[in-house]
């Protein structure tokens, strides 16, 4: 069964809204989530980390970020849409409780 927060992913997906991979992400324009996979490296961590700092907004740290996102491997990924990204948090409380400019 899939959860909330895989269908919306999904959703923002075919919405074309959905950025995946640290390298897409930093050359996003507008992110309002950050979807990360908890099995990141510290590297990845880190980057993951300025991202958060440089885009002014949560994250929610997920088990397996791959197969959510329909591409194995990744580590992390950018919600572009402002609804999408609240509904998400609405699953998610303890990362909607981080400090929000």
């Amino acid at each position: 069964m899939r959860s909330k927060t895989e269908s919306y992913l999904g959703f923002a997906k075919r919405a074309g809204k959905l950025t995946l991979g640290i390298n897409g992400t930093a050359a996003a324009k507008k992110v309002y989530l950050l979807v990360a996979d908890e099995g990141a490296s510290d590297n990845s961590k880190k980057e993951i980390q300025k991202l958060r700092s440089r885009f002014s907004c949560p994250i929610v740290w997920v088990g397996d970020l791959g197969s959510m996102a329909g591409k194995e491997g990744c580590r992390l990924a950018a919600v572009r849409d402002r609804q999408l990204a609240e509904a998400i948090l609405r699953e998610h409380p303890e990362a909607a409780a981080e400090v929000r400019p």
